[in-house]
């Protein structure tokens, strides 16, 4: 559909409608007008009591931008463009400008946040100029239970706990602890709001779109540029629009929702672009379900997705303690937090949720959408394993309160049936709020008697931090999750098992069934006394009747800096101050050697396992050692073994790599569709400039991977032509030249020497606008900044 094609006219429901209306009268009653009874100072969080909500400039930027571009708009556009550092100045096309925006806050998760925290003290800067966070969740291996796996965690990583909670302490960055939950549900508990423009350093940061905040996964460097207060860069994104009509019910679940769009948008449909929810339906979807299809928005590409303000939104402002918020938030529900009727879409997709059915996407990757009517009919012709070995619920997508309690009213049933879960099952709460309050509720009393055993409140098996012992590596197998993603190797380190990625309902009736081929509508159970049964639709409340119980204490404010010291020993495994990457020569970089000519899907996974990797996240050189140890090379078909074009020899990816670096031998990487999909991880970056490569040449990108190349110096090439791939032979050098002329949106040409002595020239496109260029002339970003600091 063409730019600005006229989108469908978004029309609130009768109920929000009365409670805008409402809204506007209250203000009007007091003599006040709305914006300016929002104007108020009201803290964007309980926890940020001297940073105040933005909503009084971000409206006054907005009618800058309004009246400058004479047309509706949509919510995305207003939330982003009324955060333009120069909102009178700043160029906006769709899918061509460089925004310069200003965010309002920046989040960090445990393991991205090491890399972020010591480049951003290698800045030299006292302090954080924005309100920002540290996360600890991705470092608790599941193994036993909660508490065991927590203990074990925090003996085991002290020394990184340590460097963060010190670094934070410091720098000015709130610190919460081991066991507080996944990055993901703390923001949204406690620092989402309507109207906000936050990064953070993991690619499921989208997830705070439920409460309405255009919330971004960003590499570590971007998240030091806005704690640096430097204007934060993004190509301006298009704007898909989804248009829900309906009403979700049944087995039907919000997750459904992401899982039929990833199907049609496939996992790079979505690059480039916002996702953006509006129409009727919007209203039959809790907050917390909004925020599970914002989250696994980022397994189709996009750089975010958000919901309009709501009704929903507003409750669950309220119900996390957080009315004065919602209050001075509701005024600019209609106009700052809601689309424009006729705004223009660059494409729209519409969704009946009363017809949507029940999916389950996979194995190996979160677009294959199969719905459940057709599942066992799919895994007999795919020769897929129809027992499924382990069941998982939770992570930052799907462990609200809700989802939880939709879980044991199924467990409910089946135990009234004398029936328990015929696979293992596994619960992570998305939080300490949660844990607790399933707890108090008795929920998670239930999911054990079930089965289920509960994990720490942290990221665990989502992520591959699980102590698998029931298969062995090699082993096909199947297991399903209510989680965002599942590559392969994603979550246990074992290639053959065939991860499914549902909601958290249909994990618990696949669990209680024990097999792929079960339909919870329509499948028959045989209960404990031979009578068999149809299970009930799952039904939970939103929210807890009685208030959400915050558990134990968790967070740990920034301290008097003074009073904090940083230490990182020179001998440590895990930590490693950095050194800076050396500026470029202003030379040509001619005939480099292919390092490896990788075939097929390559995410960050492949680039920079997680895992038992993990624990080097903060030690560039070691964790190095696992670069792209996963990717299948085209030479071979294997992964992990490349040909050194010196020595004629085969070895490991990282080894081959250090042996060009230690010969002063220049290096780059050839590669395939959609190149660095996945995580935000930005170690996927690091690491090859760390082993001396120069360029990453691919067919595309995924947005966040190609962000983080120019961040550290690389060059982000595609092919001109996607079919010159089949040209570069493993064996061939590279030339890279006109290098001295590089430009904005000027082709690279590329010389390809043949080991037979003959060549060919090839053109590369690339997307550096001028800052970035310099990023590229100084070595990397932060070399650049520490420049342009010294010129001042």
């Amino acid at each position: 559909m063409a730019l600005y094609a006229k989108g469908t006219i978004l029309k609130a429901s009768n109920y929000a409608q009365s409670w805008i209306v409402a809204c506007e009268m209250q203000a009007r009653c007091f003599h006040i007008s709305p914006l300016a009874m929002a104007a108020q100072k009201v803290a964007m969080s309980k926890l940020d009591a001297s940073s105040y909500l933005p909503h009084t400039q971000l409206q006054e930027k907005l009618e800058i931008v309004k009246n400058r571009l004479k047309r509706p708009m949509t919510l995305s556009e207003k939330i982003l463009y009324s955060h333009l550092d120069d909102p009178k100045k700043q160029e906006i096309v769709r899918g061509q400008s460089y925004l310069r925006l200003r965010p309002d806050r920046v989040a960090m998760q445990d393991a991205t946040a090491q890399m972020a925290m010591l480049q951003f003290i290698s800045s030299g800067l006292p302090r954080v100029a924005v309100p920002s966070t540290i996360h600890c969740d991705h470092l608790i291996e599941a193994q036993i239970g909660g508490a065991q796996d927590l203990a074990r965690a925090i003996d085991i990583n002290k020394e990184v706990y340590n460097f963060l909670s010190t670094a934070g302490a410091k720098y000015g960055v709130g610190f919460w602890k081991p066991g507080s939950g996944i990055i993901h549900q703390i923001i949204l508990e406690n620092y989402a709001f309507p109207g906000l423009l936050m990064i953070g350093t993991d690619s499921h940061t989208p997830n705070g779109g439920g409460l309405g905040g255009l919330c971004i996964g960003v590499g570590g460097a971007d998240a030091v540029d806005v704690m640096a207060n430097i204007p934060w860069e993004l190509k301006c994104p298009k704007v898909i629009g989804v248009k829900l009509t309906g009403k979700l019910q049944g087995w039907t679940s919000p997750k459904d929702v992401i899982l039929k769009v990833a199907g049609i948008l496939t996992v790079k449909g979505g690059t480039g672009a916002i996702v953006e929810y509006f129409g009727p339906g919007v209203d039959s979807i809790s907050c917390t379900g909004m925020a599970t299809i914002c989250n696994m928005g980022a397994e189709i590409g996009a750089t975010t997705s958000v919901f309009p303000y709501n009704h929903r939104m507003r409750d669950y402002l309220v119900a996390t303690e957080r009315k004065a918020i919602a209050d001075a938030i509701d005024p600019y529900g209609r106009d700052l937090l809601s689309a424009d009727e006729d705004a223009p879409y660059d494409q729209i997709i519409e969704l009946n949720l009363s017809e949507l059915e029940p999916h389950v996407n996979g194995p190996f990757t979160p677009d294959l959408a199969n719905p459940i009517s057709k599942l066992g009919e799919e895994a007999k012709k795919n020769s897929w394993p129809l027992d499924v070995k382990v069941s998982l619920i939770g992570s930052c997508t799907n462990s609200s309160y809700e989802d939880m309690g939709r879980c044991a009213s199924i467990a409910r049933e089946a135990l009234k049936h004398g029936l328990k879960a015929k696979s293992a099952f596994n619960i992570t709460p998305g939080s300490e709020q949660i844990r607790a309050t399933i707890e108090r509720d008795g929920i998670a009393e239930t999911l054990r008697e079930f089965g289920g055993v509960v994990l720490a409140n942290a990221c665990g098996p989502c992520i591959g931090q699980w102590d698998r012992k029931d298969v062995k590596k090699g082993e096909k197998n199947t297991i399903v999750t209510s989680y965002n993603r599942n590559f392969t190797a994603r979550n246990d380190a074992n290639p053959a098992t065939h991860a499914f990625v549902t909601s958290p309902e249909l994990t618990t009736a696949l669990a209680l069934a024990g097999t792929l081929d079960f339909d919870p509508r329509t499948s028959k159970l045989k209960g404990a006394n031979g009578e068999e049964f149809i299970l009930s639709d799952p039904f939970a409340d939103e929210l807890p009747a009685r208030g959400f119980d915050p558990g134990q204490e968790t967070y740990q404010a920034p301290g008097d800096p003074t009073k904090v010291t940083v230490d990182v020993d020179p001998k440590s495994l895990r930590l490693q101050l950095l050194d800076p990457f050396k500026p470029w020569d202003g030379k040509d970089l001619e005939k480099m050697v292919v390092l490896i000519k990788v075939k097929g899907k390559c995410t960050t996974d492949h680039i920079s396992a997680a895992g038992p990797w993990l624990k080097y996240r903060g030690h560039l050189d070691n964790i190095s050692n696992n670069m792209l140890i996963t990717a299948i090379n085209s030479e071979n078909g294997e992964m992990n073994k490349v040909r050194n074009q010196v020595t004629n020899d085969f070895g490991a990816v990282p080894e081959t790599a250090r042996f060009y670096k230690s010969k002063g031998v220049n290096w780059v990487v050839v590669g395939d569709d959609n190149y660095g999909e996945g995580s935000s991880r930005e170690h996927a970056a690091l690491e090859p400039r760390h082993l001396g490569g120069r360029a990453i040449i691919v067919k595309s990108f995924a947005r966040i991977h190609e962000t983080n190349l120019k961040k550290q110096g690389m060059l982000p090439l595609t092919f001109a032509d996607p079919a010159d791939y089949d040209l570069i032979q493993p064996s061939d050098r590279l030339s890279l030249l006109g290098l001295a002329d590089l430009a904005p949106g000027k082709q690279v040409k590329c010389q390809i020497h043949h080991a037979d002595g003959s060549s060919e020239t090839i053109h590369l496109n690339q997307s550096m606008n001028e800052q970035q260029i310099e990023w590229f002339k100084a070595g990397s970003a932060l070399n650049r900044m520490k420049q342009v600091a010294a010129s001042k």
